[in-house]
């Protein structure tokens, strides 16, 4: 088979060497491309008469998928699959694949970074330590002690959970499917409205589609606690992000870290959350990290593996 991966997936050229060669030793032709590109003619022409296509984080729509003659399989290199063109792959029958479980550890990990550094006002520590300043008005909070409130119980909330448990919290939660295993770890399922009243740190960890966009309104928000910290590094669209800003600005609502936008990054200057009192910023960083993107070519490859053997793993519903 013809297999293109589209973009680079952040491995030394060492190790996709092996993962080439592997394959064409089985007598498939494997093309690679060392940079990236959203231009849907470009990827078009990238993609060819490929059997296979994989691609990251970068916008495959449905175009693309349409001009692809001879595309059965769309490899996607991310958890989340909110950037491919769903419509057209399942009505031209291209199975999608995702590579689920790479970023587990390192999104729940950035989560807790982003709450100790707005607990801790670490920016502006930062800042008032290379400017001559000192700790008045700096002092914060410790994580020890609250109640934590994490939306959404797949292996990235669950890891969080986990994590925030470590520090001695109270974990409760919220998600459309309540999971015993997670009951079992000492978590207590709550309706999303009182889950937003009672933490004192908020964490978003739900997929971004039809029923989670929005999720997260202008009323929820505003049911929040004036001292919460709210983080969200799952999906921007899942936030009501204007009225987020305007909570922070009024005071409403303590701080926030979020890794996540309406859009990708480069963040426009006027986009409201820039501007906001008391944030913590991140470029979508939360699953970019040495080890997650080893982990993700694993995973990657090994779809790959599963569907020319006939056992295809990790497929996604359309």
């Amino acid at each position: 088979m013809k297999i293109t991966l589209l973009e680079p997936l952040g491995i030394p050229v060492s190790v996709l060497a092996q993962y080439e060669e592997k394959l064409e030793a089985a007598g498939h032709t494997f093309t690679s491309y060392d940079t990236k590109t959203a231009d849907p003619d470009e990827l078009i022409a990238r993609t060819g008469d490929s059997d296979i296509a994989i691609i990251a984080n970068t916008p495959y729509p449905d175009s693309v998928v349409e001009a692809a003659s001879n595309l059965k399989l769309l490899n996607v290199a991310f958890t989340g699959i909110d950037h491919v063109g769903l419509g057209a792959c399942k009505a031209k029958n291209v199975m999608v694949c995702n590579a689920a479980g790479y970023s587990t550890q390192c999104v729940a990990e950035l989560a807790l970074g982003l709450a100790i550094s707005c607990l801790r006002f670490m920016p502006v520590c930062d800042r008032a330590t290379r400017t001559g300043g000192t700790s008045v008005g700096l002092r914060g909070r410790e994580i020890g002690g609250k109640t934590v409130g994490i939306v959404g119980t797949g292996a990235i909330g669950t890891m969080t959970a986990q994590l925030f448990q470590a520090f001695g919290t109270k974990v409760i939660a919220y998600s459309r499917t309540v999971r015993p295993e997670v009951e079992a770890l000492g978590v207590e399922y709550v309706t999303l409205e009182e889950l937003m009243e009672r933490s004192d740190i908020v964490s978003i960890h739900t997929p971004n589609n039809a029923d989670t966009k929005g999720l997260i309104s202008k009323e929820l928000i505003a049911r929040m606690k004036p001292t919460a910290i709210f983080l969200n590094t799952a999906r921007g669209a899942i936030v009501d992000n204007n009225a987020l800003a305007e909570a922070l600005n009024k005071g409403k609502v303590a701080a926030a870290g979020v890794d996540v936008f309406d859009m990708e990054p480069p963040i426009p200057g006027d986009y409201p959350l820039v501007s906001a009192k008391n944030t913590v910023l991140a470029p979508h960083v939360a699953f970019l990290t040495d080890e997650s993107m080893l982990r993700r070519a694993e995973i990657v490859f090994r779809n790959l593996d599963a569907y020319l053997a006939g056992q295809p793993e990790n497929v996604c519903a359309l």
